[in-house]
């Protein structure tokens, strides 16, 4: 990516380093790593989003502490399927994809294991890359909260709405990939 004059990247254009990958993001009700109440997942291929996917999860149990991150409560939810019954559809429209990105990679592969691991579903066998650890390499963005980073790109965001949260993430990838970075052996 090149900068401009006044020292903001230059707007996001098509990128062909990525390859195919999926961002995602999870919102959950409580501490607990399989308590998904929210999941985002844009996928990309080879630089351009092809697919966005939101969807409301119910969780196990409908002790809800985190609505005043993300406005989400046991009300919004106890009517949506569970992430046993969403999961298999999502990674049917995700298919075969280099590796998953995360802001903060290690809270949503954890989200995510959990939540596998609770329904009985075989472990995700791809590698994550983290775009908290992207925008540090890349831009030496510090902070580098998902705020931060799409302010300083100017990348649209709704934070803590997880479809805006993944289509951000998805869309600092690109960024990255046009700046020159790249994915392979980027894992978090």
């Amino acid at each position: 990516m090149t900068s401009r004059s006044d020292g903001w990247p230059a707007p996001c254009r098509p990128a062909s380093g990525t390859g195919r990958f999926a961002a995602i993001d999870f919102e959950t009700a409580n501490p607990r790593p399989d308590s998904a109440c929210a999941l985002g997942v844009v996928v990309v291929d080879d630089g351009r989003i092809v697919d966005r996917i939101y969807e409301l999860i119910r969780p196990a149990t409908p002790e809800f502490t985190f609505t005043a991150v993300h406005g989400l409560t046991w009300a919004h939810v106890r009517a949506a399927p569970t992430f046993g019954e969403i999961w298999p559809r999502i990674q049917a429209r995700i298919g075969a994809v280099q590796f998953l990105a995360a802001h903060n990679a290690p809270f949503d592969r954890r989200v995510l294991h959990g939540c596998c691991a609770t329904y009985g579903l075989p472990p995700v066998p791809h590698p994550f890359v983290c775009t908290v650890t992207v925008a540090r390499r890349v831009w030496s963005i510090r902070p580098t909260r998902l705020p931060d980073v799409c302010e300083r790109l100017r990348i649209s965001l709704r934070h803590h709405h997880a479809a805006s949260d993944a289509e951000a993430c998805a869309r600092i990838v690109i960024a990255a990939s046009e700046a020159g970075w790249s994915p392979s052996g980027a894992g978090d």
